[in-house]
């Protein structure tokens, strides 16, 4: 097999994911702070990375058992599905 495992970056992310949610909405941590922590600390990538991670993970709806953010659009992040659904609406 060559190249990167599909599944090993699926589940790095899906991590990912769960500690930013854990970070912000249990431990109240501001957004920037949880995106370099999580960066330096954790997953070793860019705050860019993370963040295009990030927005990813919510633009699929993942949820954190079966929990998602309360205000992604307050963190800048659109949840794709919710838009397309309202733009069809119109």
């Amino acid at each position: 097999m060559k190249g990167r495992n599909k599944n090993l970056i699926e589940e790095r992310d899906q991590k990912l994911y769960e500690r930013f949610y854990c970070l912000v909405e249990v431990n109240r941590m501001r957004f920037d702070d949880a995106v370099k922590y999580l960066a330096e600390k954790e997953f070793f990538l860019s705050e860019a990375r993370v963040i295009q991670l990030l927005r990813k993970k919510i633009q699929e709806g993942a949820t954190v058992n079966g929990e998602r953010f309360k205000f992604p659009l307050f963190m800048g992040f659109r949840d794709m599905k919710r838009t397309r659904i309202h733009n069809n609406k119109n």
